[in-house]
């Protein structure tokens, strides 16, 4: 076990840009409807902001590749929905989830504005905001700067939350030799089986409408 961790710590410490590439597609995968609250995109930036540290990824590297990809996700999903308007909100894929939908009409119709900053913390919600706001007419200079204030705000609490774990775990006398898998695939885990019993519960709810 403990060479296959080394092994693991090592290949993130030799393919550093590897760990910031998968950070910038988790972020921006989040924002992709329906797909963004499939994928527990969150988690991976959890876990892998865990090795910073001890030194295996860097701080600022981190930081930027997380804010980046959201930005672009939530920017094209936002120009999809502008340039398609509420024709997307009925077509292949957003039709088969028309509950998903109908909950990111109200509560973009609810908050506003606002709504774009309150959704990137509201999952699954935040992977279908974006394109609603471009869908509804929100105009472009209300959209980006408080998309933009939101994702700086998100990037940074996902980020230094973890890294604060690995800190803690670091103070507690623990080498990543002996956190690391834990850490990251407890992190992964855990959001796995958060999107897992979100999904089944949406599921048996709409199953009990139907019924």
């Amino acid at each position: 076990m403990n060479s296959h961790l080394h092994q693991l710590i090592g290949f993130v410490s030799l393919h550093a840009l590897l760990a910031y590439a998968a950070i910038f597609l988790a972020a921006f995968l989040e924002a992709v409807p329906i797909l963004g609250s499939l994928i527990p995109g969150s988690t991976v930036i959890l876990a892998l902001s865990a090795l910073v540290p001890a030194g295996s990824l860097h701080l600022t590297p981190v930081l930027m590749a997380a804010i980046a990809g959201a930005l672009l996700g939530d920017g094209l999903a936002y120009w999809i929905g502008r340039a398609s308007q509420r024709k997307v909100l009925t077509s292949w894929p957003l039709s088969n989830y028309p509950a998903l939908v109908a909950k990111s009409e109200a509560f973009f119709h609810r908050y506003g504005t606002l709504a774009v900053f309150l959704a990137r913390f509201v999952p699954p919600i935040r992977a279908v905001v974006p394109i609603t706001a471009g869908a509804l007419g929100m105009p472009p200079q209300r959209f980006y700067p408080v998309n933009a204030a939101a994702v700086l705000v998100w990037a940074s609490a996902h980020v230094l939350s973890g890294a604060l774990a690995g800190s803690a775990a670091e103070r507690w006398g623990m080498k990543i030799e002996h956190y690391g898998l834990p850490l990251v695939g407890g992190i992964i885990a855990i959001g796995i089986i958060a999107v897992g019993v979100y999904h089944w519960r949406s599921r048996r709810e709409a199953n009990g409408r139907v019924g």
